[in-house]
């Protein structure tokens, strides 16, 4: 099933709060944005759900066995690090087979279809392959593998737009294919929101937000206009994100837009939209 368990998680680095007694159940088959500014916590959280850290305290549990320490569930979690593990002077090629070593079901003519749709150089050391490339290679790898949970940390890294979409593409039909679980970690909120179904948002160590994206977006919406009568209609409202421009203003409201809203919206010559998920993560992160 492929259920992911995440209880009292904190780590410390030296007297450094990395992360702060996190607890999240996961459940199996979506695919989950991790969400967060740097130092948020983001790559820590992905660190230790694959086992490259030991917590400071609490467990992580994959069908109710500990990933600690446990090469069986290990092997069913492939991470896309930011930071390159391959060798540099190996061949993109020879790292496919590699790869194959360590996840038996890695499908190689799968991977040698996604090198030749993205233009990946498979003779190419990796020392020397572009960011782009970089990212394309390890991406490529990560989709391959047959893992049933997947982690992404910055999958699109110095990905030009063209690529960016593909992979966003290629993303949602393996996953579709496969039902595997997946975690993105990823700076370009708004490009990648389409793919996701949950959202985890982190703020100094802690989950200050773990809800279904569409359920969280039609939570939410933008009010426009001129500003002081943007600020009576916040009154009675709770707003945040605020934004102004010479005398208009616009502003988040976290909740849902009513009969009620809309009338005293019409009231106001005041206009109303829905809001963008990385403008509700940046009031989020900024309050």
């Amino acid at each position: 099933m492929n259920r992911i368990e995440i209880k009292n998680l904190t780590k410390y680095y030296g007297k450094t709060l990395a992360l702060d007694d996190v607890s999240l159940a996961l459940e199996a088959g979506k695919i989950y944005g991790v969400l967060g500014r740097n130092g948020a916590g983001k790559t820590t959280l992905l660190n230790l759900l694959t086992d490259k850290i030991s917590p400071s305290s609490g467990a992580v549990h994959v069908d109710g066995k500990p990933v600690a320490g446990n090469d069986e569930v290990l092997g069913k979690i492939y991470y896309m690090m930011e930071k390159n593990l391959f060798p540099p002077a190996m061949r993109v090629q020879e790292c496919f087979r590699w790869t194959q070593v360590f996840y038996p079901g890695f499908e190689m003519p799968y991977a040698l279809e996604l090198a030749r749709k993205f233009g990946l150089n498979t003779r190419k050391k990796v020392k020397e392959l572009s960011t782009g490339y970089l990212s394309i290679f390890k991406a490529i790898c990560a989709l391959s593998s047959n893992a049933s949970i997947l982690l992404f940390d910055e999958p699109v890294l110095g990905l030009d737009a063209n690529h960016r979409h593909l992979l966003y593409r290629e993303l949602l039909e393996r996953f579709s294919q496969t039902g595997s679980t997946m975690l993105i970690s990823t700076h370009l909120i708004e490009e990648v929101s389409s793919v996701l179904e949950e959202t985890i948002v982190l703020k100094a160590g802690k989950v200050i937000l773990f809800q279904n994206v569409e359920e969280l977006l039609a939570s939410a919406y933008m009010v426009y206009g001129e500003a002081t009568n943007v600020d009576r209609f916040l009154d009675s409202r709770k707003g945040m994100g605020e934004e102004s421009m010479g005398k208009f203003k616009s502003a988040i409201v976290l909740q849902r837009l009513a009969e009620k809203d809309i009338q005293e919206l019409s009231e106001l010559d005041l206009e109303s939209g829905k809001v963008e998920l990385q403008k509700l993560f940046i009031a989020l992160t900024n309050g």
